[in-house]
């Protein structure tokens, strides 16, 4: 099939794209670097012609909550006016675990629109809910770091390896549209302070992490079990401490 992946020269994409190609699939990398823009349209037409699949696994390039809105409504608005076009067959789309528990998280209400658009969509589709990947653990701590001090919530966390996700992610590509929604995690659940505490050692970054039941996680608290899935959920087979030690080197 051909399988246009939108962010796919980003983190997951690239990934994607290598194991699409392994299976024998045309796997097509469509991003700004390659000529592609969903939020001008610039390109889309093109890449589009002949495509069985999309998979959007692209972001934002600002965390701003009025930013991330508009790019996520204006480009899916975009690329689906085109996928209808072109009789594309089946969108998938990454998203994230517990949009819906936590609205008032300006990245999370900007991920419940463009879920909300491919679900009034006449395409065929299917969400892919993942976790909080192994590669963004630095920017979480930095995020949360206040005078020097990581300041960490103590709720349920389940980050999962991107590996894991781009081979969740596509299963569903290449299967019969799910018209619903997957959710996939990390083997392991945590208790996010702690998980940091031992993260930050194994990093050897002296920050001291701090349990606070009222730290934000980008500019909203989350609930015990916001950020973990719910019963069904799929689970990779990276732990943190074996990818860490990839990554390392």
């Amino acid at each position: 099939m051909k399988i246009v992946v939108i962010g796919g020269t980003g983190l997951i994409g690239s990934k994607l794209v290598t194991k699409l190609g392994e299976h024998g699939h045309e796997a097509v990398a469509a991003s700004p670097n390659t000529g592609v823009n969903t939020l001008t349209g610039e390109g889309l037409a093109e890449v589009l012609a002949g495509a069985q699949v999309v998979v959007d696994v692209s972001n934002s390039p600002s965390f701003e909550p009025a930013a991330v809105m508009e790019f996520f409504e204006t480009s899916t608005r975009n690329l689906l006016a085109e996928e209808t076009a072109a009789g594309v067959g089946h969108h998938v789309a990454l998203s994230v675990v517990g949009t819906e528990r936590m609205p008032d998280n300006g990245y999370f209400a900007a991920k419940i629109v463009q879920e909300q658009l491919i679900e009034k969509s006449s395409i065929p589709f299917s969400l892919v809910h993942a976790t909080q990947f192994f590669e963004f653990a630095r920017g979480i701590a930095d995020e949360a770091t206040i005078d020097g001090k990581v300041h960490i919530a103590p709720v349920r966390f389940q980050p999962i390896a991107g590996d894991d996700v781009a081979q969740a992610v596509g299963r569903v590509a290449v299967g019969t549209p799910l018209n619903g929604r997957v959710e996939v995690a990390g083997p392991e659940q945590f208790r996010m302070d702690e998980f940091f505490r031992e993260a930050l050692a194994a990093w050897g970054d002296s920050r001291e992490v701090v349990t606070d039941p009222q730290a934000r996680y980008f500019g909203s608290v989350p609930g015990e079990r916001t950020l973990v899935p719910g019963e069904g959920a799929t689970f990779g087979q990276i732990r943190y401490r074996d990818w860490l030690k990839t990554a390392a080197r």
